[in-house]
């Protein structure tokens, strides 16, 4: 699995109490749980903005039209509009049309702040905010892949210095000579897409091996349906950010009640409760069998949704939201609803992979819950048997999704394909565009060209 190649500086780890499960077992025994921030239900917020990273025709970015191999670099680097800057523990975003920037890391959370003295020019946004007597002063560039710098200057304490690299969605290609191979894959899931007359549909896919320049590509990459179980995906990068902070530990339990059991996808609601879970045991089933009692066990133990739409707000993924709890009826009629887009979701799953924003562990034990996956009827089905994946499914009467990481050694891709519509219509659409992308690796047609 490659990692990033980014200088990290001085960490702002913490550390917080540790509750051992054995302590609450006791305790059971006695007793016998486009906006400028995260689009809301009412609100979706701004769309993302075209990004030239995205687009589907050779020699993007040189305004000669030349074909790659002739003139294969851009004149300028693509930028967006939104970049988030990723260091050890946490992460400094930057919207540099709202003029707004925040702060999440292992020592807090400054919410959304308004900059309006942020300087852009040249691709880069630059300025300073002070929020509660402490300054952040920030130089992150709108281009992705490069070096950004922030110094933390609390009131009374020496500075803190931190660089590291800087995230945009997409992230531009490393070489866009390789990356133009995958252009042809855009037509061939255009065709499926097309062909889903039931069912809105959109994928994206991202390389990550390197084979294909770290290209993204994508068919409909904004399409926002309900996010059904694969909002489940940030509830865990959320709960895997605070391990890596030292704030929780994976051995400490939750009391889980009777009251907390819900129906649908999972293994809890078949156990005795009350009981003490463990956090790793809650994370596991959250993937591996899409537990619905552990997400919203989860999400209360996380503080509800305002920290994992924080996370989802720090790292600039305006279409996703997590705005109610698994099974909540009553909470969908009112139209509070949880949301995501194929271009959120492949950001998430990129910067997981590349240790952006989890540590190597914790990565790897994410990757590995998706490995177990027990919902295998889209993605896996559509494959050769034996194909190494890690995905995470989503399904509603309206929506069927599946999205992760083909592993194949040596094209390593992630992918999220996400359909709205007919649920039974929507998974062979999903399985299709599943199918297309393997063939696609294993046998590149249509114009692509192999080394």
């Amino acid at each position: 699995m490659r990692k990033s190649d980014k200088r990290r500086s001085s960490s702002l780890l913490g550390n917080s109490a540790h509750v051992p499960l054995k302590v609450l077992s006791a305790a059971v025994a006695l007793a016998v749980l486009a906006t400028t921030g995260p689009a809301t239900a009412d609100d979706p917020g701004r769309g993302p903005a075209a990004d030239q990273t995205q687009n589907t025709e050779p020699g993007y970015g040189d305004s000669e039209g030349h074909e790659p191999g002739l003139d294969p670099t851009p004149e300028r680097a693509p930028t967006s509009e939104v970049s988030w800057l990723s260091f050890p523990g946490g992460v400094f975003a930057v919207d540099s049309l709202g003029h707004t920037v925040r702060y999440r890391a292992c020592d807090g959370d400054t919410g959304r702040v308004a900059d309006p003295n942020m300087r852009v020019a040249a691709g880069v946004a630059s300025g300073v905010v002070v929020v509660g007597g402490t300054a952040y002063r920030y130089r992150v560039p709108l281009v992705g892949r490069s070096e950004g710098r922030l110094e933390v200057i609390p009131q009374h304490r020496p500075p803190t210095t931190l660089t590291g690299v800087v995230v945009t969605s997409p992230q531009p290609p490393t070489d866009p000579v390789a990356g133009a191979r995958l252009f042809p894959l855009s037509g061939q899931l255009a065709r499926v897409v097309a062909d889903a007359s039931l069912n809105p549909a959109g994928a994206t896919v991202r390389d990550l091996s390197g084979r294909y320049g770290d290209q993204q590509i994508a068919v409909n990459g904004s399409l926002r349906p309900k996010a059904a179980s694969v909002i489940k995906l940030w509830i865990l990068v959320e709960l895997l950010r605070r391990v890596d902070c030292g704030q929780v530990f994976l051995d400490d339990g939750v009391l889980v009640t009777p009251e907390d059991v819900v129906g649908g996808t999972g293994q809890l609601q078949f156990e005795t409760f009350p009981q003490v879970v463990s956090l790793h045991r809650l994370a596991q089933y959250l993937i591996k069998y899409s537990d619905n009692v552990a997400a919203n066990v989860l999400i209360t133990y996380l503080g509800g949704f305002a920290p994992v739409n924080a996370l989802i707000d720090s790292m600039n993924q305006r279409s996703t939201i997590l705005a109610r709890r698994m099974l909540d009826s009553a909470a969908a009629q009112r139209g509070e609803e949880n949301y995501t887009s194929p271009d959120d979701v492949v950001s998430l799953l990129g910067a997981v992979w590349d240790g952006e924003i989890l540590t190597p562990a914790s990565r790897d034990l994410m990757i590995g819950f998706m490995r177990e996956q027990t919902l295998n009827t889209k993605i896996p089905a559509a494959l050769p048997t034996g194909v190494p994946v890690a995905h995470k499914t989503g399904d509603l009467p309206d929506a069927s999704h599946d999205v992760g990481y083909y592993l194949i050694p040596g094209t390593e891709t992630a992918v999220a394909f996400l359909t709205a519509g007919p649920m039974a219509t929507g998974d062979e659409t999903v399985r299709r565009m599943a199918r297309t992308v393997y063939d696609f690796l294993v046998d590149p047609i249509d114009g692509a060209v192999e080394e």
